[in-house]
This record gives structure tokens, C-alpha cells and sequence, in this order.
């Protein structure tokens, strides 16, 4: 049987719950996805990734995508094997849904580049998102600057109290 977007976000739920939470910050997790060839099956899960997971302030997205990045040509042939070669992960991004526990940011406090940016950036169709961004720290118009650069933004209901309660982790 193959997986639902609902089995997405609570893989995303289980990587934002690897997070050490912060007083100043999200605890959220990321699933990104591709079917490809276009027309294929089932889609792949190419990486996952959790707030400050790498080194640098990092975000979930954001940390999913550099993994993706990360994937030798010899490693995506083998996710997709039914893909000719030369098979590059820009490729497969055009191909790609994002799920994410907490709508992408559309702006760091940190000064660095919000996660809606390098989602857009990276060519990414649809994006499947938990819960909205509470105003804790910021504004966020993450889902707004995704729709408006062509991203397909899908609100996924029915998980938004635990998206939100795992977000929040270690703050009272």
C-alpha cells in the first residue's frame, strides 16, 4: 500500500522529535519527496531533516535539502532506478514534494536565509505543511511567499494540535 501524505507529515513529526529544544526556536521536521520518472508509482523519500540537526542555526527544511544535495549520482540511480542516467538532483527536486511539520519560515531572526526561500530556490512543486507558524518570534509568510513563486502549498488537517505540541518542545 502506498504511503499518504498523513504518513509523510508523521514521518516529519518523528524527525522534529529528535530536535533539543530551544527556548528561541521551533523543534520541526522535515520529509522530502520525489516521484520520478514523472508518472512513477510510488514516490521516494530522498532525506529527512529536524531542526539544528547540522551545524549553523540550522532549519528542518532546510537541513532535508542539503542532505538531498548531498546524494551521489550512483545513489539517486539507485532510489530511482527506473531514471536514465545522467540523473542529477536538480532533476529530481523539480520532482519533489517537501513535508513539513510548521509552515516554512519566510524570515530568520538569525539573519539567515528563510527556509520558503531555498524551498522555491531549489524548484520544489508542493509543499505539505502541519501547522501554521504561531506568532512566537515572527510573522511568518512562508505559505503565502511559496504560493506566490508557484509552489502548490497543501494544508495537511488533523495533526495540527501535535505538530504544534512537538514544536514547542521543552518550553513552558
Amino acid at each position: 500500500m502506498a504511503a499518504t501524505p498523513m504518513d509523510f507529515l508523521r514521518l516529519a513529526l518523528d524527525e522534529a522529535r529528535k530536535c533539543i529544544p530551544s527556548p528561541t526556536a521551533f523543534c520541526v521536521g522535515s520529509v522530502l519527496t520525489a516521484t520520478y520518472p514523472p508518472g512513477s508509482a510510488k514516490p521516494v523519500i530522498l532525506a529527512r531533516g529536524y531542526s539544528r540537526e547540522l551545524p549553523g542555526n540550522t532549519h528542518a527544511e532546510a537541513n532535508a535539502l542539503t542532505k538531498a544535495r548531498q546524494l551521489t549520482e550512483a545513489q539517486l540511480l539507485e532510489l530511482f532506478p527506473d531514471a536514465s542516467p545522467p540523473l542529477s538532483i536538480d532533476t529530481i527536486l523539480s520532482h519533489a514534494d517537501i513535508y513539513t511539520t510548521m509552515e516554512p519560515c519566510s524570515i530568520r531572526t538569525s539573519g539567515l536565509a528563510p527556509c520558503a526561500d531555498a524551498v522555491i530556490a531549489a524548484g520544489i512543486k508542493r509543499c505539505f505543511i502541519g501547522v501554521g507558524e504561531p506568532d512566537d518570534f515572527v510573522n511568518c509568510e512562508g505559505a503565502r511567499k511559496l504560493k506566490d513563486a508557484g509552489v502548490e502549498v497543501i494544508w495537511l488537517a488533523g495533526m495540527e494540535k501535535e505538530c504544534l505540541e512537538v514544536a514547542r518542545m521543552g518550553r513552558e
